[in-house]
Parts: structure tokens; sequence; C-alpha cells
């Protein structure tokens, strides 16, 4: 039985929040904490809307956080699905800031978060294949598989021999010759 597919468009959410008092450090600042919360959903409503199913999340990439959100800015979270495995998802997540009153917009952070589909008593499902359209979508298709080996080396999940996507960044046979 072949799986079903979805478009990466089918999985395409934005999420806009206003950066109030409550969400602030003493310098009038997003808290990171705060805005890894707001990327966990939008990307969790991303992986469910794919899948069709309750996700749990399995990793966070690297989250940097570059240019600090102030008090009063509106975040856009922008998350879709850019690839799938048998049940887990990879989820890009980008953030712009926008302090409306200048007019002045920035990108704020980018990350990948792990998803991965359960039942109902809590054991992984199989989700649908991915189908890329545009350029940036078949990017992101194509990266997603050496960003998951390089997960599941870091977890400790997988030898980093069997990381097959790996081996043309990273040299891990003996035999090789060195200084090419």
């Amino acid at each position: 039985m072949s799986k079903n597919k979805k478009y990466v468009t089918d999985s395409y959410v934005t999420m806009t929040e206003l950066v109030l008092p409550n969400d602030t450090n003493t310098l009038n600042n997003l808290m990171g904490g705060r805005m890894m919360h707001w990327m966990d959903i939008v990307s969790a409503i991303s992986a469910q809307k794919h899948s069709n199913r309750i996700v749990v999340t399995a990793s966070v990439d690297n989250v940097s956080f570059g240019k600090a959100i102030q008090l009063g800015n509106v975040i856009t979270l922008r998350a879709r699905v850019t690839r799938a495995f048998n049940s887990s998802m990879e989820v890009r997540i980008d953030v712009e800031a926008e302090d409306i009153p200048s007019g002045k917009k920035f990108e704020s952070n980018s990350a990948f978060f792990t998803f991965v589909a359960v039942d109902q008593t809590g054991r992984p499902i199989d989700v649908p294949e991915v189908i890329p359209e545009t350029n940036e979508e078949k990017e992101l298709y194509d990266g997603a598989l050496r960003r998951r080996q390089l997960r599941l080396v870091l977890a400790g999940r997988m030898n980093p021999e069997e990381a097959t996507e790996l081996k043309s960044l990273f040299n891990f046979s003996s035999d090789s010759n060195e200084g090419s």
C-alpha cells in the first residue's frame, strides 16, 4: 500500500503575535523561551496539517537569536513541512519582526523542528510523503535527509559511518588519501 502524498503548501501555517510586557525580559526584549514556545506551536500545527495526526516534538535544531525583538513589535511566524520520513516530519520556521509605527521589518529567526506523528496510544504512525514544487521547497527537501542524519548522529542514534548523506561533508573512510 503506497503512502498518500501532500504538497508543501498544504502544511503552510502563518501565526502573528504582538510582543506584550509578559513576553519580555527586563530589557523589554522578547524572551527567547517565549519565541521558542511560539515556534513550537506554529510548527506543530504545520505538522498536524500535513499528517492529520497528533504530533509530538522530537527535536529542535539550532535557534539563533540575531536582532532583539522589542516590546510592541509584531512577529510573524511561518511554518511548513519540508520533508516527511516514516513517521517524522521536518518543519521549517521563519520568523519576521515588525515595528509597525516605523514600518521597519527584519528577519529574526529560522529553525528546523522535527515532529513525530502518533496514534491515540502514542505509537508512531506513518505520514504522507511531501511533494515539493518551488525551487526553495526542492532545496529544503533535498537537504532534509542530510539534516536528519546529522541530528541522528548527534543524538547517538546513528553511527557516523552509516550517515550516507554526510559522507560528502566529512571523510569517514579509513582508506582515503590525505590532501587530494
